[in-house]
């Protein structure tokens, strides 16, 4: 008898949790605003863990339906969840990060207004985006893509008295509306040629259907479309420009939900659509394409980068685009390998770096600071821990994550030894600005002053906790989660990428399996080119990689901490190029020009004067003008002459009696 899990407690948690604080928080203590918000959220991070206990007895895909939710002729969608080992990892993931950094908020949040609000805002987006992960359809999915949308922007412009915060909000709303059109229309597809948006339904009706290597068809179709919205959640180009902007909102939400959750959301809907993608190679590729230069050009953005939060928010692109560059060569395990390890790491460092700011009372910028590895001795460590996983140094999580994916960028039969090249060469990137924060934040001399005695609302838009005076550690509330995923950064990846494949072949690799049980035999996929490792061996690609690591991190100690002033030597040498970098390419501006004033100024002259003025104006001025003229006319004939009388009803009575011959005569 297949047990019942309830896997819909584990979204609704943290809904009730958000509806308790949101209706009734603004009454509560703070102490009770975040005990509800942390128990409801804490209860979904255990359910998680009993699911997991229970997961090796489940009959696999297990579904879970709560109600018929929609019926349109042939058409419907149900209200169900739906595990596999695929959401099973997120699922551990989404709750398990999500609780620490729910934990590490309280501390941080605590002198905040609206302290009931963000712990509400907060729980909201865990249950839209745990609804997004279990849904067992697109439709279901969507509503979770939104409703992580409607979140984001709410927590974005938390403090939105600040016009930065406010226009960051409404930047990541807009562009994300963008990447859902190409979703939408995705489905819209979808229930067009198969009827169904059911995952099951959907994959078994795409199995038998051939690759579409000769040319652009439905599933290329269909695939491009979803990368579109990929690319808007992702935050992928060209629609990448919402997330480095939405630093604006608290550390916290940096944390959550742009580094650990939502952000993956494209890719994990990519990996669950892999059915689609590996029938659509056109698709494939456009998806390895703009991975790989996504990962490229946002590391070259990194590198110039003053704020502490604007460095990881390039970072997370980057690592974005590794993570699309994977799935582009049909790499998906190792997507959702580098997705779970850099959830801990990347997490670990905006908290890490929140602590940074919090023990300098708001500052931000890396030149004000340096020294600070003996002040703050428990966030420096941490921090450590963090940098060195993402710079891909064994034997840290990043390092077998990032190889897995460089490996099977050059041997895949989707691969090529281009997205190999940009893959190396951005791992050296990525270790050089990373150590390059690392060096400028904790290494040195203090640049800054000791306490820089700006409030955090001149810098953030709220309070600093805690006060200000000299530099502090942070307290141990904020302190543990920070432990935590620093021992999840060193060993998170040591289950081996080989294990971790095997764990989501069944996921990955089914087609066959599924096409026995249909009796419907797939389909002979295309040719492909042998392996291209032969005569190279996995270690070679490795200590390319590693040296590529190596070479960054020493570079950064050379222009850092050995040669400090060698950096403005060669910021002057180059020029224009780092003038074009230094200020991201202009790529805003540009779309500031293309996109953003001729849709103000279009929307203006439509919206104003033509829709306003032209028709509601105009009716209402038009119609009292058309009312003064007939009553000016009509007035004429009270003139209070009985002979006149006479006459307009002798004229009256002529025009009746003409009437009724015309109509006689008829």
């Amino acid at each position: 008898m297949t047990p019942n899990l309830h896997l819909w407690l584990i979204p609704v948690l943290p809904l009730i949790g958000a509806a308790i604080n949101g209706l009734l928080g603004r009454r509560f203590s703070r102490q009770a605003v975040a005990g509800v918000a942390l128990a409801f959220c804490g209860a979904a991070f255990a359910m998680a863990l009993a699911v997991t206990i229970q997961f090796s007895s489940l009959p696999l895909p297990y579904t879970e339906t709560l109600a018929h939710w929609i019926r349109a002729g042939a058409f419907h969608a149900d209200f169900a969840f739906y595990l596999d080992q695929l959401s099973l990892v997120m699922l551990l993931v989404v709750t398990g990060v999500g609780f620490l950094i729910h934990i590490y908020a309280v501390d941080y949040m605590w002198e905040e207004g609206g302290f009931y609000r963000f712990f509400s805002y907060l729980n909201l987006f865990m249950f839209f985006m745990l609804t997004l992960i279990l849904a067992s359809n697109y439709l279901l999915m969507f509503i979770g893509w939104e409703g992580v949308g409607l979140a984001s922007y709410l927590l974005i412009g938390f403090w939105f008295t600040k016009d930065s915060a406010a226009s960051a909000g409404k930047k990541a709303f807009i562009v994300n509306r963008i990447g859902d059109f190409g979703f939408l229309i995705a489905l819209f597809l979808l229930i067009k040629h198969f009827g169904s948006l059911d995952f099951e339904q959907v994959f078994r009706l795409v199995r038998p259907l051939s690759p579409e290597i000769a040319g652009a068809g439905l599933l290329t179709t269909v695939g491009l479309l979803l990368l579109v919205g990929a690319c808007g959640k992702s935050a992928q180009i060209p629609l990448y420009v919402w997330l480095p902007d939405a630093m604006e909102g608290p550390t916290p939400v940096s944390a959550l939900i742009h580094a650990a959750t939502m952000v993956t959301a494209g890719v994990y809907m990519i990996a669950r659509s892999h059915v689609i993608f590996e029938r659509a190679p056109m698709a494939l590729t456009a998806v390895a394409i703009i991975g790989t230069l996504t990962a490229l050009i946002a590391a070259t953005i990194g590198i110039c980068q003053t704020d502490i939060k604007k460095v990881l928010a390039y970072s997370t692109i980057s690592q974005l685009g590794y993570m699309f560059m994977a799935c582009g060569v049909a790499a998906f395990s190792a997507a959702i390998f580098h997705l779970m390890t850099h959830a801990f790491f990347k997490g670990l460092l905006f908290l890490a770096a929140g602590s940074v700011i919090h023990a300098l009372g708001g500052e931000q910028d890396m030149r004000n600071m340096g020294g600070l590895r003996h002040k703050i001795p428990w966030t420096f460590w941490t921090m450590t821990a963090a940098t060195f996983a993402i710079a891909g140094i064994p034997p840290f999580a990043g390092f077998f994550s990032k190889d897995a994916i460089l490996f099977q960028a050059f041997i895949s039969p989707h691969g090529s030894w281009v997205y190999w090249a940009i893959g190396v060469f951005t791992a050296f990137l990525t270790s050089f600005y990373m150590f390059r924060l690392w060096f400028l934040t904790f290494f040195g001399e203090c640049r800054g002053a000791e306490s820089s005695g700006n409030d955090q609302h001149s810098q953030t838009g709220g309070s600093v906790p805690h006060g200000h005076g000299a530099v502090h550690e942070s307290p141990k509330v904020m302190l543990v989660p920070l432990v935590i995923l620093a021992v999840l950064s060193v060993c998170g990846g040591w289950v081996g990428s080989e294990r971790f494949d095997r764990f989501l072949a069944p996921v990955f690799h089914l087609g066959q399996a599924q096409s026995m049980l249909d009796d419907k035999p797939s389909p002979p996929m295309p040719a492909t080119p042998e392996p291209k490792s032969e005569g190279a061996s996995e270690t070679v690609f490795t200590l390319i990689s590693v040296s590529a690591a190596a070479f960054g991190l020493l570079l950064a100690w050379l222009l850092y901490l050995r040669r400090p002033q060698l950096p403005q030597e060669i910021a002057h040498a180059l020029g224009g190029f780092y003038q074009a970098v230094l200020n991201k390419y202009y790529v805003d501006e540009l779309y500031a020009i293309l996109f953003v004033k001729p849709l103000v100024d279009g929307s203006t002259k439509i919206l104003w004067h033509g829709i306003d003025q032209g028709v509601i104006d105009a009716t209402v001025d038009n119609g009292a003008d058309a009312a003064r003229q007939v009553s000016d006319s009509v007035r004429h004939m009270q003139s209070g002459n009985l002979r006149s009388y006479a006459g307009w009803i002798a004229l009256g009575a002529g025009v009746v009696i003409a009437y009724m011959i015309w109509v006689g005569a008829r």
